[in-house]
């Protein structure tokens, strides 16, 4: 498709109002610190694999409310605790079955793959973690699900399950603690983002083509879903356009990069109908950072750089670790 947004020049100087509630230090420290009161010690289960030069192991740990998550741990075979990198997945896929994405424990590095509570099938090979809360009228998919209520909204938990991933990660003992990393593509992105901004521990965040930024924009302006969920809602909804955003605004990424201070790599595509450019660099230039770059893929939709980006991370990522 041909350009979404606004040209190169004019996206990198843009920074749009984009509302924080007064609350959001607060309302975030809370949520996360009644769901770390909650958590148990992860466990590590082998996993059924023919995969023979790596271990590949089924990760449970606490997430929002204490509430069990499931993850993949894909890692070399080392008696050196190594460095990691959590990976949270785009909208709709699951963890999949063990073994499919080897990339960065290819590359050295024990690699977890976050499944994210109650997707894991509109693509990909499925989930395996059930969000068991219930919601008042939604859109089909997530992105409405609660959305009238910052405490019930979806987004709550999934945050704070990658958060908690995090602090589960550093705890396993063939893991270097000062030297955990998180990235993800598109809603992956932009759970990156937010855990990297809640988790002070977090040592760098690669936050690819990433979702849930500047939200009253991409609402109004995206032309493909997820996005055109909330659309569809408020197009019924019509007395609950201020409660909604007002909602959003706890989760808008451009909020959390506010509060990034970790080294960041991002990543936009100029012909992204999915995640608006300019939604990628509302976010990107609040970046607290004094270590923060993006790499523009002028002629790409939503799938950005794919493999020549994850080269480009894993350079990047290698030069910070040493």
């Amino acid at each position: 498709m041909p350009l979404t947004d606004m040209p190169l020049e004019d996206l990198r100087s843009y920074r749009p109002d984009v509302a924080e509630p007064s609350d959001f230090d607060e309302f975030w420290a809370s949520t996360i610190a009644q769901s770390r009161t909650a958590a148990s010690d992860p466990t590590l289960v082998a996993a059924e694999t023919p995969i023979t030069q790596l271990v590949v192991e089924d990760l449970t740990f606490s997430g929002f409310g204490g509430e069990q998550i499931r993850a993949w741990v894909t890692r070399p075979r080392s008696d050196a605790a190594l460095p990691a990198v959590v990976e949270y997945i785009g909208y709709g896929g699951g963890r999949g079955i063990p073994g499919e994405r080897l990339q960065w424990a290819s590359a050295g590095y024990v690699h977890v793959l976050m499944d994210t509570r109650g997707q894991g099938s509109n693509w990909g090979s499925g989930g395996h973690t059930p969000d068991p809360h219930g919601s008042d009228g939604s859109t089909t998919g997530f992105m409405t699900r609660g959305i009238l209520d910052k405490d019930q909204y979806y987004y709550r938990r999934v945050f704070t399950d990658a958060v908690l991933a995090v602090d589960a990660v550093r705890s396993l003992p063939f893991v270097d603690a000062a030297r955990v990393s998180v990235t993800g593509a598109s809603q992956g992105g932009g759970i990156s983002l937010a855990a990297a901004a809640l988790n002070q521990d977090v040592f760098a965040a690669m936050t690819d083509v990433p979702f849930l930024c500047h939200f009253r924009r991409s609402v109004e302006l995206t032309p493909d879903n997820p996005y055109r969920e909330i659309e569809r809602y408020l197009a019924v909804h019509r007395e609950a356009i201020e409660p909604v955003f007002e909602t959003l605004s706890y989760f808008d990424g451009v909020n959390f990069a506010r509060r990034l201070a970790r080294p960041a790599l991002f990543s936009v595509a100029l012909m992204d109908g999915i995640v608006l450019p300019s939604s990628v660099f509302a976010a990107y230039n609040q970046v607290a950072s004094p270590d923060a770059e993006i790499e523009v893929y002028s002629f790409n939709g939503h799938e950005g750089g794919q493999h020549a980006h994850w080269v480009r991370q894993a350079g990047w990522l290698g030069e910070r670790l040493g």
